[in-house]
């Protein structure tokens, strides 16, 4: 924690800014606001901040640690023709400032008491449609004094209430915002030794051409018990905007939908389950004389020799879907651990991403391990196409989609478009680090014995009769996503806010609970909706199983289009492009994730119960 004494600089910094309506954030500096007198300089930052459109830079307000500052004046700008439209335009799409200070916290609009990063640039009157610049701002800093006996504070808060003023200079004196003497004249719209309030405020600042901005601020200071450790707690809670109940109530109904579906797996299957296995038994321990006077077997152990039979259609892609699977599974899951145990606090700006990263990457020796063990039962020859799939195919789709808008939103002066450099270092890490543990994983998944199936497979493929149209399995595959979506999707909604609207999301130890719940959904259907396709003597389970628990991606995908209307988006192109294309990515990551829970899972369950059972 960094710690200051009375009268020390605090630096306040600007990051870019950002709207949820057009979801492409902008350089501060582009729009005609002060710059510091040495110009603007960048603060370094990690490859997450880069990735994330964050941009911070110092600023041109000066803040000195328990000085209290009444109408300050920053500087004066004239707009031009150009600079009034591009300003009109940005408060038009709610564009908003995201300022900082160097002790890691994120300005908060004050007044609605909803604590999100930054505070609109301006607004549009509802009456004449004019435009209006917030030109003065009220900063209110809260610090804390660790120690009583030593003259050290830390700042533990940081809010903005935005104001827009027509400044008049007393004696009508006109300045030009180039000489000196401006800052030293006194405003007729302040009051002397008074912090400004919205009441004294007789006119907003109109922007059209020609018009002089004088930029002024305030600055208060208020002593505060929260420690520095707390200071990020009024975002985390929302100042209770959104109670914890909300996340209790979404979790409890998740787990009441656990709780029916796990009974009625295990009612179903091991009843079922206990009685062919007691009754096939008892007809393999027959003479054979007595068996010829048997009824036929019926059900899931007439296609003992073609259940373990490799997929027909593309056996080395649901390898490839697997393996892949395995590693976006285990990099989410590390990535909300670590995150609900408080290693990627927000105060890291970025620090999420890069973790992500780094997990995605490391995670790649799991990858290789798990799909050549797979490709090798299925008795496949092309191993090292096979590999190269699982190393290039989800990244290299992710990384061409994030390329395609980087260009973009360069040629649009987004302060999204990440620099030439991390996109090589991004390039970097897949090719460097990831590609060569995919294939360290592969070298070992090939090394290990095959995978043991307890029924041999015959040469020729057995009829699958025609199925009753409930249990055709494109019913299955497309109805079954529903149950895993209804289980997760109060927290869906939570992820989709701090995703697109510039909200703080750190309540990871309720997404922990929610992706466990939604695993073991996924799971427990499919291996209930398995069962009752090998009864129906089809033995074509493997891509059954991935598409039938994956299907809850297709869910989210129809729910992120119904939620986009919340955005109330703009009507650039490039807006629809963002969210749609980056759902997409999202939600195929989510197929690869929930397909590979179900069919694992399926798996298991299949060779557990064939291998029960006497087969001649």
């Amino acid at each position: 924690p960094q710690s200051f004494k009375k009268g020390d600089d605090v630096p306040m910094k600007v990051n870019a800014m950002s709207s949820i309506h057009t979801q492409i954030p902008k350089d501060y500096y582009r729009l005609p606001f002060c710059r510091p007198s040495s110009g603007p300089k960048m603060a370094s930052e990690n490859l997450g901040e880069f990735l994330t459109g964050n941009k911070i830079q110092n600023s041109a307000y000066s803040l000195n640690m328990l000085t209290e500052a009444y109408c300050l004046k920053v500087c004066q700008v004239t707009l031009s023709k150009l600079e009034a439209a591009k300003l009109k335009l940005h408060i038009k799409y709610g564009y908003h400032n995201n300022g900082s200070l160097t002790v890691g916290l994120t300005a908060a609009g004050e007044k609605q008491k909803h604590y999100a990063g930054g505070f609109p640039i301006g607004f549009i009157a509802s009456d004449t449609k004019e435009a209006y610049v917030y030109n003065h701002v009220n900063i209110v800093l809260d610090y804390h004094r660790p120690d009583p006996n030593a003259e050290e504070y830390r700042v533990v808060g940081f809010a903005v209430e935005p104001m827009s003023i027509q400044h008049e200079f007393q004696g009508n004196f006109d300045w030009d915002g180039i000489t000196m003497d401006g800052y030293a004249k006194p405003l007729s719209t302040c009051a002397q030794n008074t912090h400004m309030e919205r009441a004294m405020i007789h006119a907003n600042q109109i922007v059209k051409s020609q018009q002089k901005i004088l930029y002024t601020y305030d600055v208060t200071w208020h002593s505060s018990e929260v420690p520095w450790a707390s200071r990020w707690d009024v975002y985390l809670s929302e100042d209770h905007l959104v109670p914890a109940q909300v996340h209790w109530y979404s979790i409890t109904n998740s787990i009441l939908v656990v709780l029916f579906l796990s009974l009625l797996v295990v009612s179903i299957l091991v009843r079922n389950l206990k009685r062919d296995i007691a009754g096939y038994n008892a007809i393999a321990a027959l003479a054979d004389e007595e068996k010829d006077e048997e009824v036929d077997e019926t059900g899931w152990k007439l296609v003992h020799a073609d259940v373990f039979r490799p997929p027909t259609n593309h056996p080395m892609l649901y390898a490839v879907f697997i393996g892949t699977g395995v590693q976006l599974f285990c990099m989410s899951l590390l990535a909300i651990v670590f995150s609900a145990i408080g290693f990627l606090s927000p105060a890291r700006r970025g620090s999420l991403m890069t973790a992500v990263l780094v997990f995605y990457m490391l995670c790649g020796i799991i990858a290789g391990y798990f799909s050549s063990r797979l490709y090798k039962s299925f008795r496949g020859r092309q191993w090292q196409l096979c590999t190269i799939l699982t190393a290039t195919l989800f990244p290299g789709l992710a990384f061409f989609i994030f390329l395609f808008f980087n260009i973009i939103l360069f040629f649009l002066h987004s302060s999204a478009s990440a620099p030439l450099l991390d996109v090589v270092i991004l390039a970097a890490m897949w090719c460097c680090v990831s590609i060569p543990l995919v294939f360290l994983g592969a070298y070992f998944g090939y090394k290990e014995e095959t995978i043991s199936y307890p029924t041999v497979t015959s040469t020729i493929a057995r009829a699958i009769p025609s199925p009753p149209a409930l249990l055709h399995p494109m019913v299955g595959m497309t109805v079954t996503g529903i149950v895993p979506f209804a289980a997760a999707y109060v927290e869906f909604f939570f992820i989709m806010t701090s995703l697109w609207m510039d909200q703080f999301y750190y309540v990871f130890g309720f997404t922990l609970i929610v992706f466990l719940i939604l695993c073991i959904t996924c799971a427990e259907v499919t291996v209930l909706l398995v069962y009752y396709q090998l009864c129906a003597e089809n033995h074509r389970w493997w891509w059954y199983s991935f598409f039938t628990s994956g299907s809850t991606a297709f869910y989210t995908f129809v729910y992120s289009v119904f939620w986009f209307r919340t955005l109330e988006a703009s009507k650039m192109l490039m807006t629809y492009l963002l969210y749609f294309g980056y759902m997409f990515l999202f939600c195929f990551a989510m197929l690869l994730v929930t397909g590979t829970v179900g069919a694992l899972t399926s798996l298991w369950f299949v060779r557990k119960i064939f291998a029960t059972i006497k087969v001649d």
